[in-house]
Parts: structure tokens; C-alpha cells; sequence
């Protein structure tokens, strides 16, 4: 497809925000996926698969020195397991929280050409609006629309943000630098898990990008149909989320898809590809995938957190002995934006997988 062609898609495309507001009966045969790929069929869980609880931890005592070893054990087994946690007394105020959920609403909900000038179908670029995850590629859309902005430093990029709504750059600046702190302080927990040192590749996370993901899945009139996002892992080292609405599920070592409750004032964490890599396996990037409901829009926010862009990520060399040959070739944010532009996502399979080395 020729740019100008490209071009008139970007700037063509009706989101699922509009499709919701003009109250369609029935989801658009483009969003509609093939049987065996539709959340009601996997939905129907197994009840015995469901006694293991999703871990909800409480990271205050990673302050104190005496309690600090059983938060750290707890973050292992969390990541070991399931690549996914959640956390509880995580010193972000709530108010944050909201007010992100908040101006992130509203700016779903401001008229199409307010938003339009943002919409790019190029993943490169460091403020996006879009819908699906890349409407000119995808064979089957989402339904979903979003804006990425690039957020660290903060100073850097905060003047391409949004400006309407007038409180976007604030309300969203506030969380994004109390949610950045707090990486800071997880990522230094999850090192010590994995047995390394807490400032392990201190100055190239220093050095690292954050990427907000702003979701909005609106209600839709057939949500078995559809998927918001489909299951895909996040390529950064952590990401951590927040969300109005429960939808967002986790795939299990079973294979079996786990709602993930919606706890008040907690926040998810997720394994990501960087960290599988960086663990040379030992912990595995969390397959998940965001469902839809036919009376409520979700919001979700994401802030993913990797390496620089070009900065090359590579097992830990303590990590890697008889018992653990080396499992990984380098890869980087940049080959993995690669990775994914230009390719129907559903078809290409994961970044991860192309770095996996022959056992």
C-alpha cells in the first residue's frame, strides 16, 4: 500500500468510541473473530482450574528491612509462576489514579476530529491515536481505541501530549511520574528475586523508556463475538496497569484464560518480554488479553517500561550456567516495534519467540 493510500486509512477510520455512540445492534462483521479464537468459548472455565489465587501482595514492607526477604520471596513466586501479581499499599494516592482514569475518559469521549490529528498508523511515532491495534493491517479489528504517548522523560515529550481536555497533561503527568517511582522500586524487588542485584543494569533502566498505553474498550453489543486486545505479551521488562472495569485476563500455566478481579486501590504488574529475557527464562512474560461487556466501557492504562530503544537486552550472565544454557539472543524495543508494524499481529506471532534460541 502506497503512503498516500496509507495515509487517507489513518485519517479514515471510524473507532470503536464512534461505533459505540451511534449504538450499532450488532458488531461489524470486521470485528468478528474466527469461532476458535472468541472469548466465549474459553471462558467456560474448568471450576477445579480456579483454586489457585491470583496474588495480591502488599509491597509497604519492602521498606522495612526485617520484612522486606518475604515480600521479595513472594514477588518470586508470583513471577515464577504466573508472571503476574497484584499490589496493595503501593503509596500511589488513589486521587492520581482516578483523575488518570478520569481525563483519560474524557478524552475518549471529545468528537472525532478533536482527536483525529494525533491518529497515526506508524507505531513509531511518539504520540498516537488510534483504534484496534493497527486498523490498516489488521484482518481482524479490536474493539478498542487508544492514544501511546512516550513519557519519560517526562519533560521531553509532555508538550505533544493531548491538550484537550486542559487537564490531560497534568492529571496524566501526576500518575506517570508516581507510577514511574514505583517501577523503580518493583524492578529492584524482582532483581533481588531472580538473585541479582538490586541495581542491576541500574543506568540502563535509568537511561530506559516509559510508554503509557491509554485503553478504551467501549461497551459492545456482542462481546463473545470480539476481543478488546487480543493475547499478546508486553515486550518492556515491567508493565503496570490500572483499570475501571474488570476485563483484562491472564493465561495460566494450564493453558486456562483467569479473569483478574478488579481490587480496589491495587495495581497490576505484568512480566514482560524483556524480563523473560533478562531471566534467561526463568520468569516468562504473561500472556494476556482484554475481553469486552455489553453495558460498561473499561478504561485501562498502561505504563510499560523497557531498556532505551535501541539498547540491547540480554540474559543476565549469573543467571546463565550448566543447568541453564543460554536461552536467548539479544533483542530490543526497536526490533520489536519492527517486529510488529507493517504485519497482521495475529499471524506474525510473538516477538518473543523469534529470540528464543534452539534447545
Amino acid at each position: 500500500m502506497g503512503d498516500e493510500a496509507k495515509s487517507s486509512e489513518t485519517n479514515s477510520f471510524t473507532s470503536a468510541v464512534t461505533l459505540n455512540q451511534i449504538g450499532v445492534a450488532q458488531v461489524p462483521r470486521r470485528f468478528v473473530l474466527p469461532p476458535s479464537e472468541r472469548p466465549g468459548r474459553s471462558l467456560r472455565l474448568n471450576p477445579s482450574t480456579n483454586t489457585t489465587p491470583l496474588p495480591v501482595i502488599d509491597i509497604s514492607s519492602l521498606h522495612n528491612p526485617s520484612l522486606r526477604p518475604q515480600v521479595i520471596e513472594e514477588i518470586h513466586v508470583a513471577c515464577e509462576e504466573l508472571g503476574f501479581f497484584q499490589v496493595i499499599n503501593h503509596g500511589i494516592p488513589s486521587t492520581y489514579v482516578n483523575d488518570a482514569i478520569d481525563t483519560a475518559t474524557e478524552f475518549f469521549n471529545l468528537p472525532s476530529e478533536e482527536k483525529m490529528h494525533l491518529a497515526s498508523a506508524d507505531v513509531h511515532k511518539p504520540v498516537r491515536y488510534g483504534t484496534s491495534l493497527n486498523h490498516v493491517e489488521d484482518k481482524v479489528q479490536f474493539w478498542r481505541d487508544f492514544i501511546k504517548h512516550y513519557s519519560y522523560p517526562i519533560s521531553t515529550w509532555i508538550h505533544l501530549w493531548p491538550s484537550n481536555p486542559p487537564s490531560y497533561k497534568e492529571k496524566m503527568g501526576n500518575y506517570v511520574k508516581a507510577v514511574r517511582a514505583l517501577q523503580k522500586q518493583l524492578m529492584e524487588a524482582v532483581l533481588q528475586s531472580l538473585g541479582l542485584k538490586a541495581d542491576y543494569l541500574h543506568e540502563d533502566f535509568e537511561k530506559g523508556s516509559q510508554v503509557m498505553v491509554v485503553n478504551c474498550y467501549p461497551a459492545c453489543p456482542e462481546p463473545d463475538l470480539a476481543l478488546g486486545m487480543p493475547p499478546h505479551s508486553d515486550y518492556g521488562s515491567l508493565t503496570i496497569l490500572i483499570q475501571s472495569q474488570p476485563g483484562l485476563q491472564i493465561m495460566d500455566k494450564n493453558n486456562n484464560w483467569r479473569p483478574v478481579p478488579l481490587i480496589e486501590g491495587a495495581l497490576v504488574v505484568q512480566v514482560g518480554d524483556q524480563m523473560e529475557v533478562m531471566s534467561n527464562g526463568r520468569y516468562k512474560s504473561v500472556l494476556h488479553r482484554a475481553t469486552l461487556n455489553k453495558e460498561r466501557t473499561r478504561i485501562s492504562i498502561a505504563s510499560l517500561h523497557s531498556l532505551a530503544l535501541e539498547k540491547k537486552v540480554r540474559p543476565a550472565p549469573e543467571l546463565i550456567d550448566d543447568e541453564h544454557p543460554l536461552a536467548y539472543n539479544e533483542g530490543s524495543l526497536k526490533s520489536f516495534l519492527d517486529h510488529i508494524s507493517g504485519n497482521d499481529f495475529r499471524k506474525k506471532g510473538r516477538y518473543i519467540d523469534t529470540l528464543k534460541r534452539s534447545p
